[in-house]
């Protein structure tokens, strides 16, 4: 008998959690349980030929946003070449409305609700050993039984620290040294937040804290690059993220970043000072802060304390040693297209490593997607379910955000343009506009949809300046867009703006005795820029009687954001 356990990721960085759970929860079936791994940028063609040619007795899918699509054509197919193959399903995507779900894909035998361990086992035991108990009497289960669909109630949930290690033999992690490794320290969340399916299970479950310290000493051990905790909100116990983050920093050997979603507002003087003290990139944070509209904070049930979320949120970037990503939806009730302008603006002016604006996703399930006609919220019918419109934001203003957000990746979430953004919103009237302005250049000009260079994004910045009259001196920008070209490496094509280095040349020769032309390289520049990646800039640079002389280190990188070091080697002639 075999049995397939079977994902489709977003990305092959990315891995499964929910395979290695289900496997490692039954034990004694483990010579019967085989995992596959696929990626959505593989195609359906593939992965039928892949899963026909291993041959299952039975076959189980983990289903998500991102990946239903796929698996209902592999199921549709699967079925016509193995119609005597049972298909199950699991995950946030299958486990609400369920029976219709079944009713419309005659395919799928039946589906695992909610917590999976226990069921899985129940139901792999089922079909190995033709276990006595029916399926009727296995909780969790939705499925189709002579003609009808039936139930069995919700899932047991089993003890967090009763469920194996998932990356334990013979399940370990293939390839981990290119992958992310997710892990799990909690299950549920504490708060009500009406976008989010956590809030339909609220109740909390923590791993015993020396379980967890144990795994977490296995990763760090086997030079795992990153450990990314699934944990809603990993925080919601402060003595048990003490206890996480303390151990962390003790097993500590330069090679692991860990990655947690917290919230910022719950954090106090005591975890703040312990993280303060964290080697820099050892561990990452995501914050999310969605809106600082209160209207629209209170009706999505969401309870932050705002000033304080602030405050701990520049304390932390403040130290230097943390990547923090801050998050922003649009789409929200009572937001409309001014007060998103303004929560953004607000998040903005924190200087985060990376700012994720995101679009609303109506989630079956969620009280969001109870309350869309009282929204009147228009979205996708088909995965990922998102926000086309609503009583408060019309389409036409939605593009205009979708727009502003694509400018926020190219130029500021990328990292390659963190100078020359951050002068431009100083003489915007805000980094929303600039954005949005910025994305309504590319619309006009037809540069949407192109793959285009550093170099050539330099160039549309510079057009974009020229042609709508922004207020930034040109020369300045041109030298902003070097300097942040050469912060990030040592540029084989010399952009065309820059300054001819030929009166420069003893100079830069006497400043590389080493001759370490590729891994360093100096450059003149006519304004006082930081030496340091600065988060926030409270005011343009002054202009230097002479030019100054920076040199752009490789060899020694920021830990955080990748940059060069960057030190003022000099001053070069008039």
């Amino acid at each position: 008998m075999k049995l397939l356990l079977t994902a489709i990721n977003a990305k092959y960085i990315h891995s499964n959690l929910a395979l290695r759970s289900l496997a490692a929860a039954a034990p004694d079936c483990t010579e019967h349980l085989f995992l596959k791994e696929f990626t959505i940028n593989q195609t359906a063609g593939h992965m039928l030929g892949e899963l026909y040619t291993a041959a299952p007795d039975a076959l189980f899918f983990s289903c998500y946003i991102w990946n239903i699509t796929y698996v209902e054509e592999l199921c549709a197919q699967l079925h016509k070449l193995l119609p005597d193959v049972p298909v199950w399903l699991g995950g946030p995507e299958v486990s609400f409305e369920s029976e219709r779900f079944l009713a419309a894909h005659p395919a799928v035998k039946g589906i695992m609700r909610g917590a999976g361990e226990d069921s899985f086992c129940a139901l792999a035991r089922h079909y190995i050993y033709g276990s006595p108990e029916y399926l009727a009497d296995i909780p969790g289960l939705v499925y189709r039984e002579n003609g009808t669909i039936a139930q069995t109630g919700e899932a047991l949930r089993v003890p967090l620290s009763k469920l194996p290690f998932a990356y334990a033999d013979p399940w370990p992690m293939p390839d981990s040294r290119h992958r992310i490794v997710y892990y799990e320290s909690s299950r549920g969340c504490p708060f009500a937040c009406s976008y989010c399916l956590s809030s339909v299970e609220r109740e909390l479950s923590f791993r015993d804290v020396d379980l967890v310290k144990r795994e977490l000493s296995a990763f760090v051990a086997q030079g795992i690059p990153q450990v990314k905790f699934v944990d809603r909100t990993f925080n919601c116990n402060p003595s048990h993220a003490l206890a996480v983050w303390r151990h962390i920093a003790g097993i500590d050997r330069g090679t692991t970043n860990f990655h947690f979603e917290i919230s910022a507002d719950l954090l106090r003087d005591e975890e703040l000072a312990l993280l303060s003290r964290l080697r820099p990139g050892l561990v990452q944070l995501e914050i999310g802060v969605q809106s600082t509209n209160p209207a629209t904070l209170a009706e999505i049930r969401r309870h932050t304390d705002l000033p304080r979320l602030f405050a701990n949120v520049r304390r932390i970037l403040a130290g230097g040693n943390i990547h923090v990503h801050l998050d922003l939806i649009a789409g929200l009730p009572y937001e409309d297209y001014g007060t998103f302008a303004g929560s953004f603006d607000a998040v903005f002016a924190l200087g985060a490593h990376q700012l994720q604006l995101g679009f609303l996703k109506v989630l079956k399930g969620s009280y969001m997607y109870e309350r869309a006609h009282e929204y009147g919220l228009l979205f996708h019918d088909r995965p990922p379910y998102e926000v086309l419109a609503t009583k408060w934001l019309p389409f036409a203003d939605l593009l205009r955000i979708k727009r502003a957000e694509e400018m926020l990746e190219v130029y500021y979430n990328s990292g390659q343009f963190a100078l020359s953004i951050r002068l431009l919103t100083l003489t915007c009237a805000s980094a929303f506009a600039l954005f949005e302005r910025l994305g309504g250049y590319y619309e006009k000009n037809g540069l949407f949809g192109i793959s285009h260079s550093r170099l050539a994004r330099c160039e549309i910045l510079l057009d974009f300046v020229r042609e709508e009259q922004e207020a930034i001196d040109l020369n300045m920008l041109r030298e902003a867009l070097v300097y942040d070209l050469y912060a990030r490496e040592n540029c084989k094509r010399r952009p065309v703006w820059a300054v001819d280095l030929s009166p420069y040349k003893q100079t830069l020769r006497a400043l590389d005795p080493e001759r370490k032309g590729s891994l360093r390289h100096v450059e003149p520049f006519s304004y006082r820029f930081p030496l340091a990646d600065a988060r926030v800039l409270s005011a343009l640079p002054e202009r230097s009687a002479r030019p100054l002389l920076y040199r752009f280190d490789y060899e020694a990188r920021d830990a955080l954001t990748g940059q060069a070091q960057i030190e003022n080697v000099g001053v070069g002639n008039d």
